[in-house]
């Protein structure tokens, strides 16, 4: 964009990546207000950084705007958006927004069903610790910053990709990073088949002096590698990988593992990040590390330093020896994935899920997946649908997910119609050594927070 400082709106202000957006706007000194139907930690910090936060939306909020940043989760039918185009002022999605941004810098952009977020962080971190001071837009608050937008000087923009609209092949990234490929946003997406053509789409956008860093453990992924026109970097837990782990361990909540790059040996890697997830996270950072000459100590370094994003498999705090967790996890993968890693982590604890379901839409196209999902979870609490705005589904619901996850096996499972019943029920059924986590993209991490709140014997996780 120009110099001129332009006064930037955004309709959905408090969300995870409009919000980030808005912050290195305000940072690079373009005014910035906003809306959002609910007031958030989110849009309170938004705040207090001087950005003027309207609660609700009205066409009475346009006023002397430049241009009007949205998102896919918006009606089109938003009383600020129709307001804003009867005047003639430019509305933009997010993802073009965050690609204007993207052209002043060498852009890395994360894409994957799973684990963008994280992987995000980790290159971030390790982008910090190398001295290149980039600047990151991700989908989760950062630990160490409490934000989850970072101004850098140095020449390296670090970016979350979102693929769920399709939106992610606006950018115009030098490195492209695939995690993995996966049946979701099925309300967007017709089927695999799509999700395929897109994510190669994607990776096919990097430059000729570019890269893609593409994870080869993943089925979809291989699928792709004869069509991939540009340059590309694997890894994996497969021989076959460029970059390759093997000899890997865990211990409580790290990984540990051997790093071939091409069949030479580079060393050994400790992550203090739970689960073979964090491995493959981390080794999509480490690709792009060492694709920036960045020296492999200083790699070993930034890694054992990692402090993680909040809501992904987070410790909240105790209450008489029993943890409480809370995580991100709304798709059948990303909860087998965790379940995995919390019983392998902590085997000696009863492991309870308060899982919320997060879309009507996403609950009717995984509806069988979910049905098996939580199978090895000792105790299942389901809420009821966080409708994230949509408009509920006959037939699709938590009474009836529950009815398909006990016909699948699961005995031990129950269907809690609030939060603060949810709350009451815990209280009775909680024992010592027991491990709550909390599970889904809507507000169900409250439930933690207000259980260790309450408790007078609370200990706080620091």
């Amino acid at each position: 964009m120009y110099q001129k400082k332009y006064h930037i709106f955004f309709v959905g202000i408090g969300g995870i990546g409009m919000s980030g957006i808005a912050e290195l706007l305000l940072n690079l000194g373009y005014k910035v207000s906003g809306s959002d139907l609910k007031l958030s930690p989110i849009t309170d910090r938004l705040k207090k950084l001087g950005v003027n936060i309207f609660a609700g939306h009205s066409k009475e909020n346009i006023k002397d705007i430049d241009v009007v940043v949205t998102s896919t989760a918006v009606p089109r039918e938003n009383p600020e958006i129709c307001t804003a185009k009867e005047r003639g002022v430019p509305v933009i999605p997010r993802a073009q927004m965050l690609a204007e941004l993207m052209r002043f810098k060498y852009g890395i952009a994360v894409a994957g069903a799973h684990g963008k977020t994280s992987t995000t962080s980790i290159v971030a971190a390790i982008l910090n610790h190398g001295k290149l001071d980039p600047t990151v837009v991700i989908g989760g608050i950062l630990k160490n910053s409490e934000t989850n937008s970072l101004h850098g000087q140095g020449n390296f923009m670090v970016v979350e990709a979102d693929e769920s609209d399709g939106s992610f092949l606006k950018l115009f990234p030098t490195i492209a990073i695939v995690t993995n490929i996966d049946r979701e946003h099925l309300d967007y997406y017709s089927g695999i088949d799509e999700i395929k053509k897109a994510f190669l789409d994607f990776i096919n956008l990097v430059p000729f002096y570019g890269t893609a860093i593409i994870c080869t453990d993943n089925k979809y992924i291989n699928e792709l590698l004869p069509n991939i026109k540009e340059r590309y970097i694997t890894y994996g837990t497969n021989k076959n990988a460029d970059l390759y782990a093997k000899n890997i361990t865990f211990k409580n909540d790290s990984g540990t593992f051997d790093l071939d790059l091409k069949g030479k040996n580079l060393g050994t890697i400790t992550i203090n990040l739970p689960g073979m997830h964090s491995i493959l996270n981390a080794m999509a950072a480490i690709a792009t590390g060492l694709e920036l000459e960045i020296p492999f100590n200083t790699i070993k370094f930034a890694l054992k330093k990692i402090t993680g994003v909040k809501r992904r498999l987070e410790l909240k705090g105790e209450i008489n020896n029993i943890k409480i967790m809370d995580d991100y996890g709304h798709h059948p993968t990303e909860i087998i994935t965790t379940i995995k890693v919390a019983k392998q982590s902590w085997p000696n604890r009863r492991l309870i899920i308060a899982f919320q379901p997060h879309r009507f839409t996403r609950t009717q196209a995984l509806f069988n997946e979910f049905s098996t999902a939580f199978i090895n979870s000792d105790y299942l609490i389901i809420l009821p649908v966080y409708s994230a705005g949509e408009t509920p589904i006959k037939g699709i619901n938590s009474e009836t997910l529950l009815d398909s996850i006990k016909k699948n096996g699961h005995n031990n499972a129950v269907y809690i119609n609030s939060k603060k019943e949810a709350k009451t029920y815990l209280k009775e059924q909680l024992k010592e050594n027991d491990l709550l986590i909390t599970m889904g993209a809507g507000d169900v991490y409250k439930l933690g927070e207000e259980l260790l709140l309450e408790n007078e014997k609370l200990k706080i996780n620091s």
